[in-house]
């Protein structure tokens, strides 16, 4: 199984947009839940297949991981494991979709 994590540009965009919305009210919690994010992607080498397959998508090869309220969404590949998007639980997913190869 791939041991590397890499991220995707879209999903690098996600985690700036988190961290400046919750820093408008708190710079300490924005901090706080990028850092979490960031270190549940560098887990998932770990366990890959802990993270549970996305329904609205029901493929096998790609997962999601819980972060507080938001859905890690990556993609399980021969060489590595792709972080696709991190998105608001409540958000819908469609929009995402297209970011898969």
């Amino acid at each position: 199984m791939a041991t590397r994590v890499v991220w995707s540009p879209e999903a690098l965009e996600d985690i700036e947009s988190i961290a400046q919305y919750i820093a408008r009210d708190s710079g300490f919690y924005a901090k706080a839940v990028v850092s979490k994010l960031v270190s549940t992607a560098q887990a998932i080498p770990e366990a890959p297949l802990i993270g549970r397959i996305v329904p609205e998508i029901a493929d096998a090869s790609i997962r999601e991981r819980l972060v507080y309220s938001y859905r890690m969404i990556y993609q399980l590949r021969e060489n590595d494991i792709l972080v696709v998007a991190v998105i608001h639980g409540k958000r819908l997913i469609e929009p995402v979709e297209s970011r898969f190869e």
